[in-house]
């Protein structure tokens, strides 16, 4: 996995009224602030003298500017009570995630005088913004020094790293979905129409050719066996492991070439008569390097896995599992289990290349996940509405079982289970050994989705996003 960078839009507002030489101050404090944390800034200091955002001649300018440098967000931190009208409007042609905040003022001095009541203004651009029907997120009115405004910035670039990788999905589906899955059907028309998230369907024979070329090259494929005998307990043939490997290679071509992030694979059955494994362990292969792959062409749980990838800024792999069985002694215990094409750096041990538990072909990792703190997901939809199911949860102890798993603890078992049965959702989530509840909750406002917090527990979301 590699994390990622942001490029924020700095524009700095101010007002007329108030203290223009104290916005300027606060301009260069803000801005020395997010360098020093290594946040990527294109600033509009060549736009006029002052650097600051406060006439509307210099919304086309700075408009053109954001948009020839790619910013995925836009800060607008006002240094003093700010210009509102302004500010709207260049966060509506923008069109990314929008960052409000303001200083946190001094004390009048001694003559009663105020220098840059930001604070107010913040109150009216959040309307503004509201009329121009921009989403924003805002964070709290604080010092730069407090360490709510670290905190809120990272979430936020978090935020807009969700925001760009959902504006730009393609998956590579690779054959269509196993016949008695009907529950991983999904409306491709839908998908493309409401967020412009595309699908590139490849048949089986697509694959198995790139599969054989592959093995013909030779070279890539013995390389990926060499790096499974180090990274794994192998306990299938070389013949075996071969095949693996040139799926791997395969997929990942594959995905090239269609300009895909994601794969959502047939898995079972044509697949095994044709290669005579189960995709499986390729699949881990791919998931460990941050490309998602997820089984039984399940496009919506491809979709989940992106998501919450983005909302750790790349830095975690996340793994698809299915929600299976109660814990045997845990009320609010799950097990979550899966043939075995969990990432390897999810493990908790040495992971093993074997059999899975309802196939006799081989192919499949085997390994407990390590335990921690989790976040759960799951983005789906029927009927023209969609949403993301979403919460934390734990890893816990519980018995040896097949496949890659995990057994985890909510704090309320009945409540999530009746959540997915009532649906939209399935048996199927994502999982990541990070929290990233809040900004995927934010995030929800920017992708026009529901979020559907499992935990109950949306004012104490809330809080954390406000800095409380």
């Amino acid at each position: 996995m590699n994390g990622v960078t942001i490029k924020l839009g700095y524009a700095p507002t101010r007002r007329s009224i108030f203290s223009a030489p104290d916005a300027i101050k606060y301009r260069g404090l803000t801005k020395e602030k997010l360098l020093e944390m290594g946040v990527e800034l294109v600033d509009i200091e060549d736009i006029n003298s002052e650097g600051l955002l406060y006439d509307d001649g210099d919304v086309a300018p700075i408009l053109e500017k954001f948009r020839r440098e790619g910013v995925n967000g836009l800060f607008v931190p006002h240094c003093n009570f700010g210009t509102e009208y302004v500010v709207a409007r260049l966060a509506k042609a923008l069109n990314v995630p929008v960052l409000l905040w303001g200083p946190r003022d001094e004390r009048p001095d001694e003559n009663g005088v105020r220098l840059r009541d930001s604070q107010c203004g913040l109150f009216a651009t959040g309307k503004v913004l509201r009329r121009f029907q921009v989403p924003f997120t805002y964070m709290t009115n604080c010092r730069i020094s407090d360490p709510e405004f670290e905190r809120g910035v990272r979430d936020f670039l978090a935020v807009c790293n969700v925001v760009r990788v959902f504006r730009g999905i393609r998956i590579l589906q690779i054959a269509p979905r196993p016949f008695d899955f009907w529950s991983t059907m999904c409306n491709e028309g839908e998908l493309l129409e409401k967020f412009n998230i595309q699908l590139a369907p490849i048949p089986m024979p697509e694959l198995t050719e790139e599969v054989k070329k592959a093995k013909e090259e030779g070279k890539e494929v013995q390389e990926v066996m060499e790096y499974c005998r180090q990274a794994m307990c192998v306990k299938i043939t070389d013949g075996e492991l071969e095949n693996v490997a040139a799926l791997k290679v395969a997929m990942k071509r594959l995905a090239g070439k269609y300009g895909c992030k994601a794969i959502a694979i047939q898995c079972w059955n044509a697949l095994q008569g044709e290669l005579g494994i189960m995709p499986c362990a390729a699949n881990s292969l791919l998931n460990e390097e941050g490309i998602p792959v997820v089984c039984e062409t399940d496009i919506h749980g491809a979709v989940t896995a992106l998501l919450v990838e983005a909302a750790a800024m790349n830095e975690v792999p996340s793994f698809f599992a299915d929600w299976t069985v109660r814990h045997p002694d845990n009320e609010n215990g799950e097990l979550l289990q899966h043939c075995g094409p969990w990432p390897i750096s999810c493990a908790g041990e040495k992971p093993s290349i074997g059999y899975p538990l309802a196939f006799d072909y081989p192919g499949a990792v085997e390994a407990e996940a390590k335990h921690g703190e989790l976040t759960i997901c799951r983005f789906d939809g029927d009927n023209g509405q969609y949403s993301l199911l979403l919460g934390n949860a734990k890893g816990i102890p519980g018995p040896y079982t097949k496949g890659t798993y995990l057994w985890i603890e909510v704090k309320n078992w009945k409540r999530l289970e009746a959540k997915i049965v009532e649906g939209p959702y399935i048996h199927h989530c994502v999982g990541i050994h990070r929290n990233v509840v809040p900004v995927l909750y934010e995030a929800c406002k920017y992708i026009g989705v529901q979020p559907d917090l499992y935990d109950d527990n949306e004012e104490e979301v809330r809080a954390y996003l406000r800095g409380e």
